[in-house]
Protein backbone atom coordinates (compact mmCIF):
# COMPACT_ATOMS: atom_id res chain seq x y z
CA UNK A 1 0.00 0.00 0.00
CA UNK A 2 1.39 3.53 -1.08
CA UNK A 3 1.62 6.34 1.27
CA UNK A 4 2.25 9.56 1.31
CA UNK A 5 2.26 11.86 4.64
CA UNK A 6 2.60 15.23 4.66
CA UNK A 7 3.52 17.38 7.66
CA UNK A 8 5.39 20.61 8.77
CA UNK A 9 2.32 23.04 7.58
CA UNK A 10 0.70 25.69 9.33
CA UNK A 11 0.16 29.38 10.16
CA UNK A 12 2.65 31.64 9.36
CA UNK A 13 3.44 35.82 9.35
CA UNK A 14 4.50 37.50 5.88
CA UNK A 15 7.62 36.79 5.40
CA UNK A 16 8.41 33.70 7.57
CA UNK A 17 9.51 30.52 6.66
CA UNK A 18 7.77 26.83 6.90
CA UNK A 19 9.56 23.29 5.50
CA UNK A 20 7.27 21.08 4.61
CA UNK A 21 7.88 17.01 4.34
CA UNK A 22 6.33 14.30 2.78
CA UNK A 23 7.34 10.79 3.93
CA UNK A 24 6.84 7.99 1.24
CA UNK A 25 6.32 4.19 1.98
CA UNK A 26 5.04 1.28 -0.41
CA UNK A 27 7.12 2.98 -3.45
CA UNK A 28 10.54 2.27 -4.54
CA UNK A 29 11.04 5.94 -3.54
CA UNK A 30 14.97 6.59 -5.39
CA UNK A 31 13.26 5.95 -8.90
CA UNK A 32 9.92 8.37 -9.01
CA UNK A 33 9.31 12.32 -9.52
CA UNK A 34 8.38 13.57 -6.81
CA UNK A 35 6.59 16.91 -6.66
CA UNK A 36 4.69 19.38 -4.06
CA UNK A 37 1.84 20.71 -5.85
CA UNK A 38 -1.03 23.21 -3.82
CA UNK A 39 -4.28 24.54 -4.36
CA UNK A 40 -6.49 27.92 -2.84
CA UNK A 41 -9.95 27.58 -2.75
CA UNK A 42 -11.78 28.34 -5.88
CA UNK A 43 -8.11 27.60 -7.57
CA UNK A 44 -7.27 24.75 -9.66
CA UNK A 45 -4.47 22.83 -8.36
CA UNK A 46 -0.92 23.80 -9.12
CA UNK A 47 2.28 22.95 -9.72
CA UNK A 48 5.05 24.39 -7.24
CA UNK A 49 8.38 22.33 -7.42
CA UNK A 50 9.19 18.80 -8.91
CA UNK A 51 12.93 16.97 -8.11
CA UNK A 52 13.46 13.86 -10.49
CA UNK A 53 14.75 10.69 -9.85
CA UNK A 54 18.55 12.81 -11.17
CA UNK A 55 17.92 15.26 -8.87
CA UNK A 56 16.62 17.96 -11.36
CA UNK A 57 14.36 20.26 -9.97
CA UNK A 58 10.96 22.41 -11.64
CA UNK A 59 9.96 25.26 -10.05
CA UNK A 60 6.62 27.52 -10.63
CA UNK A 61 7.79 30.96 -11.47
CA UNK A 62 5.40 32.31 -8.60
CA UNK A 63 8.19 30.64 -5.96
CA UNK A 64 11.37 30.57 -7.89
CA UNK A 65 14.62 31.54 -5.56
CA UNK A 66 11.95 31.26 -2.28
CA UNK A 67 10.97 27.50 -2.65
CA UNK A 68 13.53 25.20 -2.54
CA UNK A 69 12.87 21.32 -2.89
CA UNK A 70 14.93 18.57 -1.80
CA UNK A 71 14.81 14.66 -1.00
CA UNK A 72 16.47 12.23 1.18
CA UNK A 73 16.68 8.76 -0.22
CA UNK A 74 17.68 6.75 2.31
CA UNK A 75 14.42 8.63 4.52
CA UNK A 76 11.74 8.09 1.54
CA UNK A 77 11.47 11.95 2.47
CA UNK A 78 11.00 14.32 0.04
CA UNK A 79 11.13 18.36 1.51
CA UNK A 80 9.94 21.62 0.40
CA UNK A 81 11.40 24.91 2.60
CA UNK A 82 10.19 28.03 1.76
CA UNK A 83 11.21 30.85 2.44
CA UNK A 84 10.11 34.17 2.45
CA UNK A 85 6.47 33.60 2.57
CA UNK A 86 3.48 35.56 0.71
CA UNK A 87 -0.20 35.67 1.03
CA UNK A 88 -0.75 34.60 -2.12
CA UNK A 89 1.13 31.36 -0.64
CA UNK A 90 -1.88 29.99 1.16
CA UNK A 91 -3.03 27.37 -0.17
CA UNK A 92 -3.09 22.87 0.76
CA UNK A 93 -0.13 21.90 -0.40
CA UNK A 94 -0.09 18.04 -1.67
CA UNK A 95 2.95 15.90 -2.06
CA UNK A 96 2.69 13.99 -5.00
CA UNK A 97 4.88 10.92 -6.44
CA UNK A 98 5.09 10.29 -10.08
CA UNK A 99 6.67 6.56 -12.33
CA UNK A 100 5.40 7.58 -15.54
CA UNK A 101 1.69 7.70 -16.06
CA UNK A 102 0.70 4.79 -15.01
CA UNK A 103 1.95 5.10 -11.29
CA UNK A 104 0.83 8.67 -9.38
CA UNK A 105 0.04 9.19 -6.22
CA UNK A 106 -1.15 11.76 -3.86
CA UNK A 107 -1.10 12.84 -0.02
CA UNK A 108 -3.78 14.12 1.81
CA UNK A 109 -2.15 17.54 1.80
CA UNK A 110 -1.37 20.29 4.83
CA UNK A 111 -2.72 23.54 5.29
CA UNK A 112 0.07 26.59 4.66
CA UNK A 113 -1.65 29.82 5.94
CA UNK A 114 0.63 33.13 5.24
CA UNK A 115 -1.47 36.10 7.80
CA UNK A 116 -0.72 38.39 9.94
Amino acid sequence: QVRLVESGGGLVQPGGSLRLSCAASGIRFSIYTMGWYRQAPGNQRELVAIIKSSERTNYADSVKGRFTISKDNLKNTVYLQMNSLKFEDTAVYYCNAELGEEYVYWGQGTQVTVSS
